[in-house]
Protein backbone atom coordinates (compact mmCIF):
# COMPACT_ATOMS: atom_id res chain seq x y z
CA UNK A 1 0.00 0.00 0.00
CA UNK A 2 1.19 3.14 -0.92
CA UNK A 3 2.19 5.41 2.03
CA UNK A 4 1.73 8.82 2.68
CA UNK A 5 2.96 11.20 5.33
CA UNK A 6 -0.47 12.03 6.29
CA UNK A 7 0.25 8.46 8.03
CA UNK A 8 3.70 9.79 9.32
CA UNK A 9 4.13 9.39 12.97
CA UNK A 10 6.34 12.13 14.58
CA UNK A 11 7.35 9.72 16.80
CA UNK A 12 10.13 12.16 18.97
CA UNK A 13 11.62 15.64 18.86
CA UNK A 14 13.85 16.12 21.41
CA UNK A 15 15.12 19.55 22.16
CA UNK A 16 18.04 21.39 20.35
CA UNK A 17 18.22 21.46 17.53
CA UNK A 18 42.99 15.42 -4.48
CA UNK A 19 42.16 18.44 -6.58
CA UNK A 20 38.60 17.77 -8.19
CA UNK A 21 38.44 17.90 -11.42
CA UNK A 22 35.08 18.67 -13.16
CA UNK A 23 33.57 17.07 -16.39
CA UNK A 24 31.34 19.45 -18.54
CA UNK A 25 28.97 16.97 -20.31
CA UNK A 26 25.21 18.09 -19.59
CA UNK A 27 22.18 15.81 -18.59
CA UNK A 28 18.85 16.66 -20.42
CA UNK A 29 17.97 18.60 -17.43
CA UNK A 30 18.70 22.58 -17.15
CA UNK A 31 19.73 22.06 -13.40
CA UNK A 32 22.73 19.56 -13.71
CA UNK A 33 25.60 18.75 -15.31
CA UNK A 34 27.98 15.37 -14.94
CA UNK A 35 30.96 16.06 -12.76
CA UNK A 36 34.06 13.87 -11.96
CA UNK A 37 36.46 13.62 -9.44
CA UNK A 38 38.88 11.67 -7.76
CA UNK A 39 39.38 9.85 -4.05
CA UNK A 40 42.71 10.22 -2.45
CA UNK A 41 43.26 6.39 -3.61
CA UNK A 42 43.08 7.51 -6.97
CA UNK A 43 39.72 6.19 -7.43
CA UNK A 44 37.40 8.24 -10.41
CA UNK A 45 33.91 9.01 -9.21
CA UNK A 46 31.34 10.15 -11.38
CA UNK A 47 28.93 12.75 -9.61
CA UNK A 48 25.92 14.77 -11.00
CA UNK A 49 25.54 18.45 -9.66
CA UNK A 50 22.66 19.86 -9.40
CA UNK A 51 22.85 24.17 -9.74
CA UNK A 52 21.45 25.61 -6.72
CA UNK A 53 18.64 28.85 -7.96
CA UNK A 54 21.08 30.97 -5.93
CA UNK A 55 24.47 31.05 -5.74
CA UNK A 56 26.09 31.05 -2.84
CA UNK A 57 24.26 28.74 -1.86
CA UNK A 58 24.23 25.36 0.88
CA UNK A 59 24.40 21.92 -0.28
CA UNK A 60 23.84 18.12 0.06
CA UNK A 61 25.66 15.62 -0.91
CA UNK A 62 23.55 12.49 -1.71
CA UNK A 63 24.50 8.86 -0.94
CA UNK A 64 22.92 6.11 -2.30
CA UNK A 65 22.03 2.20 -1.17
CA UNK A 66 23.75 -0.88 -2.10
CA UNK A 67 23.75 -1.91 -5.97
CA UNK A 68 21.96 1.23 -6.51
CA UNK A 69 23.29 4.49 -8.63
CA UNK A 70 22.83 8.43 -8.44
CA UNK A 71 20.14 8.54 -10.26
CA UNK A 72 17.63 7.14 -7.58
CA UNK A 73 17.77 10.82 -6.23
CA UNK A 74 16.81 12.73 -9.53
CA UNK A 75 13.40 14.20 -8.31
CA UNK A 76 14.61 15.13 -4.78
CA UNK A 77 17.83 16.76 -6.00
CA UNK A 78 16.21 18.78 -9.08
CA UNK A 79 13.79 20.13 -5.32
CA UNK A 80 16.63 20.78 -3.12
CA UNK A 81 18.20 22.64 -6.40
CA UNK A 82 15.05 24.78 -7.05
CA UNK A 83 15.08 25.30 -3.09
CA UNK A 84 18.29 27.19 -3.45
CA UNK A 85 20.30 24.08 -2.01
CA UNK A 86 23.03 22.48 -4.01
CA UNK A 87 22.81 19.00 -4.81
CA UNK A 88 25.91 16.12 -5.06
CA UNK A 89 24.39 13.08 -6.15
CA UNK A 90 27.77 10.81 -6.26
CA UNK A 91 28.28 7.11 -7.54
CA UNK A 92 30.30 5.09 -4.82
CA UNK A 93 33.04 2.99 -6.06
CA UNK A 94 32.11 0.29 -7.90
CA UNK A 95 28.72 1.77 -8.78
CA UNK A 96 27.04 3.29 -11.23
CA UNK A 97 29.37 5.28 -13.22
CA UNK A 98 32.48 4.72 -10.86
CA UNK A 99 34.09 2.09 -11.80
CA UNK A 100 37.37 0.10 -9.53
CA UNK A 101 39.61 -0.74 -12.04
CA UNK A 102 42.97 -0.94 -11.16
CA UNK A 103 41.75 -0.20 -7.39
CA UNK A 104 43.70 -2.94 -5.35
CA UNK A 105 41.48 -5.39 -4.11
CA UNK A 106 42.14 -4.75 -0.41
CA UNK A 107 40.54 -0.99 -1.12
CA UNK A 108 37.31 -2.73 -2.39
CA UNK A 109 35.53 -2.96 1.04
CA UNK A 110 32.50 -0.62 2.37
CA UNK A 111 34.88 1.13 4.82
CA UNK A 112 36.45 2.29 1.29
CA UNK A 113 34.07 4.34 0.31
CA UNK A 114 34.01 6.42 2.74
CA UNK A 115 36.94 8.30 0.66
CA UNK A 116 34.71 8.62 -1.87
CA UNK A 117 32.83 10.84 0.49
CA UNK A 118 35.42 12.53 1.64
CA UNK A 119 36.29 13.51 -1.86
CA UNK A 120 32.53 14.62 -2.68
CA UNK A 121 33.32 17.25 0.30
CA UNK A 122 36.69 18.14 -0.95
CA UNK A 123 35.04 18.85 -4.40
CA UNK A 124 32.34 21.46 -3.14
CA UNK A 125 34.64 22.99 -0.88
CA UNK A 126 36.87 23.70 -3.79
CA UNK A 127 33.71 25.58 -5.62
CA UNK A 128 33.21 29.18 -5.13
CA UNK A 129 29.47 28.82 -5.34
CA UNK A 130 28.96 26.62 -2.31
CA UNK A 131 28.94 27.84 1.30
CA UNK A 132 31.47 25.93 2.79
CA UNK A 133 30.40 25.97 6.37
CA UNK A 134 26.64 24.39 4.73
CA UNK A 135 27.15 21.51 2.98
CA UNK A 136 24.61 18.80 4.74
CA UNK A 137 24.49 14.93 3.99
CA UNK A 138 21.59 12.44 3.29
CA UNK A 139 21.91 8.80 3.04
CA UNK A 140 20.00 5.84 2.17
CA UNK A 141 20.64 2.48 3.60
CA UNK A 142 24.49 1.90 2.95
CA UNK A 143 24.71 5.23 2.32
CA UNK A 144 23.06 6.78 5.93
CA UNK A 145 26.13 4.51 7.74
CA UNK A 146 28.62 5.89 5.67
CA UNK A 147 27.19 9.51 5.90
CA UNK A 148 27.19 9.28 10.07
CA UNK A 149 30.34 8.23 9.81
CA UNK A 150 32.01 10.84 7.56
CA UNK A 151 29.56 13.22 9.64
CA UNK A 152 31.32 12.63 13.13
CA UNK A 153 34.93 13.51 11.39
CA UNK A 154 33.55 16.89 11.84
CA UNK A 155 32.35 19.62 9.63
CA UNK A 156 28.51 18.68 8.96
CA UNK A 157 25.97 20.38 9.90
CA UNK A 158 22.78 18.84 9.47
CA UNK A 159 22.17 15.11 8.38
CA UNK A 160 19.21 13.25 7.10
CA UNK A 161 19.05 9.26 7.23
CA UNK A 162 17.12 6.76 5.37
CA UNK A 163 17.18 3.70 7.42
CA UNK A 164 20.01 3.51 8.64
CA UNK A 165 21.43 0.13 10.00
CA UNK A 166 23.26 0.31 13.41
CA UNK A 167 26.01 -2.17 11.95
CA UNK A 168 25.95 -2.42 8.18
CA UNK A 169 28.04 -5.30 7.29
CA UNK A 170 31.00 -4.52 9.77
CA UNK A 171 30.13 -0.48 9.39
CA UNK A 172 29.14 0.33 12.81
CA UNK A 173 27.48 3.72 13.69
CA UNK A 174 26.93 3.53 17.40
CA UNK A 175 29.84 5.21 18.61
CA UNK A 176 29.95 7.62 15.47
CA UNK A 177 26.27 9.28 16.52
CA UNK A 178 27.90 9.51 20.23
CA UNK A 179 30.67 12.14 18.53
CA UNK A 180 27.88 13.30 16.48
CA UNK A 181 26.32 14.52 19.29
CA UNK A 182 23.31 16.82 18.63
CA UNK A 183 23.65 18.59 16.09
CA UNK A 184 20.92 18.10 13.41
CA UNK A 185 20.04 14.79 12.46
CA UNK A 186 16.61 13.55 10.76
CA UNK A 187 16.01 9.87 10.79
CA UNK A 188 13.13 8.36 8.81
CA UNK A 189 12.33 4.73 8.48
CA UNK A 190 9.37 2.61 7.86
CA UNK A 191 7.22 0.36 10.03
CA UNK A 192 7.81 -2.81 7.71
CA UNK A 193 11.59 -2.26 7.81
CA UNK A 194 12.06 -3.49 11.56
CA UNK A 195 15.67 -3.82 11.81
CA UNK A 196 16.09 -0.12 10.28
CA UNK A 197 13.25 1.45 12.47
CA UNK A 198 14.86 -0.13 15.80
CA UNK A 199 18.57 1.21 14.69
CA UNK A 200 16.62 4.57 14.24
CA UNK A 201 15.19 4.27 17.85
CA UNK A 202 18.59 3.84 19.29
CA UNK A 203 20.24 6.95 17.53
CA UNK A 204 17.35 8.96 18.40
CA UNK A 205 17.80 7.91 21.83
CA UNK A 206 21.20 8.79 21.83
CA UNK A 207 21.48 12.64 21.67
CA UNK A 208 19.03 16.09 21.52
CA UNK A 209 18.19 17.76 17.84
CA UNK A 210 17.41 14.52 16.59
CA UNK A 211 14.25 14.30 14.70
CA UNK A 212 12.33 10.74 14.07
CA UNK A 213 9.97 9.83 11.61
CA UNK A 214 8.31 6.96 11.09
CA UNK A 215 6.38 5.77 7.47
CA UNK A 216 3.54 3.18 7.25
CA UNK A 217 4.23 0.85 4.54
CA UNK A 218 7.32 2.38 2.90
CA UNK A 219 10.07 0.05 2.85
CA UNK A 220 13.30 0.74 2.87
CA UNK A 221 16.19 3.22 2.02
CA UNK A 222 15.52 5.41 -1.54
CA UNK A 223 12.27 2.93 -1.83
CA UNK A 224 10.75 5.69 0.30
CA UNK A 225 10.99 7.65 -1.74
CA UNK A 226 8.33 6.11 -4.33
CA UNK A 227 5.97 4.72 -2.13
CA UNK A 228 5.79 8.22 0.12
CA UNK A 229 6.38 11.01 -2.15
CA UNK A 230 5.81 13.59 0.08
CA UNK A 231 8.91 12.59 1.66
CA UNK A 232 10.51 14.52 -1.24
CA UNK A 233 9.49 17.93 0.67
CA UNK A 234 10.19 17.34 4.00
CA UNK A 235 13.29 16.23 2.96
CA UNK A 236 13.54 20.04 1.24
CA UNK A 237 11.80 21.28 4.45
CA UNK A 238 14.48 19.72 6.82
CA UNK A 239 17.88 20.88 4.83
CA UNK A 240 16.17 24.42 4.21
CA UNK A 241 16.01 24.65 8.06
CA UNK A 242 19.08 22.99 9.20
CA UNK A 243 21.47 24.58 6.11
CA UNK A 244 20.27 28.10 5.89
Amino acid sequence: MRASLACLVLASLLAGAAAPAAAVQLFGRRDSRSVSFVADDGVALAATWYEPSRRPAPAVILLHMLNRSKRDWDTLASRLASAGIGALAIDLRGHGESRLRGTPADDAGYAAMLRDVRAAQRFLLSRGDVLPGRIGLLGASLGANLALLHAAEGGVPSLALLSPSLDYRGLRIDGAARKYGGKPMLLVASDDDPYARRSALELQKAAGGRQLLTLSGAGHGTNMLLRAPELHQALVDWFVRTLE
